[in-house]
Parts: C-alpha cells; sequence; structure tokens
C-alpha cells in the first residue's frame, strides 16, 4: 500500500482526499518511480475539476510531471529521473512508460527538476516549432514569472531572442537577472510599451500562458508575419480570433498542447514523436550544463498540505515551480 491523493468524482482540488491506496502495477516497458516531488499546476484542478480536455478514468490520482528515484524497471535501481506521465504522480509511487523517464544529471537537485518533464518543454515547443523564433527575434511572454513564463524568458535567451517580460512588480527584479532585455508591469495595459521598445515594429512572437483580455491586446503586439502561441488560460477566459486581424496584419495563432507529442495513453501516438521529444530534452538537459536554464522552486509542501500548496498556485504568488513532496 501507498499514500496518494485520490479524486473519486470530478470536485474542486481542495475536495481531494489523502488515502492508503494499492501500489500502482508495473508494465512492460515501464519504470516505477519512488517519488520525491511532484509539481502542482494550474492545469491539475482543471483535470480534478473534469474540465480538462482529457478526463482519467475514476478514481485517480493526480499528477503528471514528477521527479524520483528508480525503484524497478529498465533503468539501474536508485538512479535519479524526472518523468512526465498520464496521471498518478500525487502519490508516494508512481508507473511510468520508460520513453518518458530521463536520467537527471549529477549537479541538478531533484525538486528543481520538476520543472523539466512538462514546463521547459511546453515553452521550447511553443517557441521553437510553432512560434519559429530565431536569435535576435523580440517576444513577448505573458505570465513570465511563472513555470512556463519563466522557462521560456531562459529558453529564449538561450537562443538568442530578445524578450520583453511581463509580471507582477514583486517578481521583476527576477527576471531581470535571468536576463530579460525589458520587463513590464503585468497589472497595466502594454500594447504602447511593446511599440516603443521595439521601435514601432512590434514583436514575432507572443507567448500567452494566460488567455482573456491578455490575448486581445497581444494580437495587436505582433509585427508583419508574427505569431501568437496561446498555451494555457489562467486568466480564466479561453478567448476568440476576429479572423480579420490575421488577415489585416498578416499574422498567425498557434496553439501548443505538449501532450500531444507526449500521448495522453498508450496508442495515440506516442512513439512516433519519441525521437522528437528526446531530443528536445537533451538540448535543455545541454542548456542546463551550460547554465542558461536555472529551474526555481517557489515552495514545496508535505503531500498533506496539497490545498495550501494550490493555493500558492492559484493566487500567482509563486516565482517558478510550487511541488508537493509525498
Amino acid at each position: 500500500m501507498m499514500r496518494a491523493l485520490i479524486c473519486e468524482s470530478w470536485r474542486d482540488f481542495d475536495a481531494l482526499e489523502l488515502k492508503d491506496v494499492p501500489r500502482p502495477p508495473m508494465r512492460p516497458g515501464a519504470v516505477r518511480i519512488k517519488v520525491a516531488a511532484v509539481g502542482v499546476s494550474f492545469a491539475v484542478q482543471l483535470v480534478v475539476a473534469g474540465k480538462y480536455q482529457r478526463k482519467p478514468p475514476l478514481p485517480f490520482a493526480p499528477g503528471t510531471e514528477v521527479v524520483g528515484t528508480v525503484l524497478e524497471g529498465p533503468l539501474p535501481v536508485g538512479t535519479r529521473v524526472f518523468a512526465a506521465l498520464d496521471w498518478g504522480g500525487f502519490a508516494e509511487e508512481a508507473v511510468v512508460d520508460a520513453i518518458h523517464v530521463v536520467p537527471i544529471p549529477d549537479g541538478l537537485p531533484l525538486e528543481p527538476a520538476v520543472a523539466f518533464p512538462i514546463s521547459y518543454p511546453t515553452a521550447a515547443s511553443a517557441l521553437m516549432w510553432r512560434g519559429r523564433v530565431q536569435a535576435g527575434d523580440w517576444v513577448l511572454v505573458h505570465g513570465a514569472a511563472g513555470g512556463v513564463g519563466l522557462a521560456g524568458v531562459e529558453i529564449l535567451k538561450a537562443l538568442g531572442a530578445r524578450v520583453i517580460a511581463r509580471a507582477g512588480a514583486a517578481k521583476q527584479a527576477m527576471l531581470h537577472a535571468r536576463g530579460a532585455d525589458a520587463v513590464l508591469d503585468s497589472d497595466a495595459p502594454f500594447r504602447d510599451a511593446v511599440r516603443e521598445i521595439t521601435g514601432g515594429a512590434g514583436v514575432a512572437c507572443v507567448l500567452d500562458t494566460l488567455g482573456g483580455d491578455v490575448f486581445d491586446e497581444s494580437l495587436r503586439c505582433l509585427a508583419d508575419g508574427g505569431t501568437l502561441v496561446t498555451v494555457g488560460y489562467a486568466a480564466g477566459r479561453i478567448p476568440t480570433v476576429p479572423a480579420n486581424i490575421l488577415l489585416l496584419k498578416n499574422i498567425a495563432v498557434a496553439g501548443l498542447n505538449w501532450g500531444t507529442y507526449l500521448g495522453w495513453s498508450p496508442g495515440d501516438g506516442r512513439e512516433g514523436h519519441a525521437a522528437r521529444v528526446r531530443a528536445l530534452w537533451d538540448q535543455l538537459m545541454a542548456w542546463w550544463a551550460e547554465g542558461k536554464l536555472r529551474p526555481e522552486v517557489h515552495a514545496g509542501f508535505p503531500l498533506a498540505q496539497f490545498r495550501e500548496a494550490m493555493a500558492e498556485v492559484r493566487g500567482r504568488r509563486a516565482v517558478g515551480r510550487v511541488v508537493l513532496r509525498p
């Protein structure tokens, strides 16, 4: 038996229950991991509420990004790893397909590595694959102090791009320290400031983790041929696109769902993307080794304090990631 946070019906995240449940069964091609930390994100509460694009079979333990040590499987026992999984992370043990388990290099602490299964590759694939950002491009990053946003700032600097980052006043000094070329207050309008910073040209790409009114104003910040990449809706409203502005400004809107490349469940294409996913993780590890990526843990809580952990995310107080420790 093991301890896990269990969702038995679609509900508010705070209504989850900590229970003793059977250990997850092993399966061919999988790795059993003793979980040291699991990421807490805005998306998790959507999954628990049944409002996400996929619904795990009830009952289940939520959690899709873990770090820990190998207990069983093709990797040596004791190997430190990070992993992306369909669900099951808010537990003392998790069983993960081996293609989504990556050894953690020496020198990278376990808890900060929780940003590498999803946050960093979400930002990287959004910017590199969908936004096609090039060195020298101006890029606007919303929610720049959050998990995906902060990863985006660092990745853009690794690519040689120029970054305009938006965040609350308390988080702005950290963004300057991470290399942002300009930092704007997230409580203020930003269209005119972006135009001034870019000499009137606008930005080549927008990384939008928020949606809502931010999305609408961002369309008017794009340069000719620019792309807005939408990766989440933390602001609450899923925006719609007035198609005429795409035509008039020669701009594009692209979506990025990292789960499409991982595959949410066996048989839906994960093997076809495995090489591309692994190559991206390899690139991220190379950038970390070069000192270009510095994953940040804002706070860690024991599993029983899951409500307090989510409150940090909901309250937008986090700089980087919030984790639970089973």
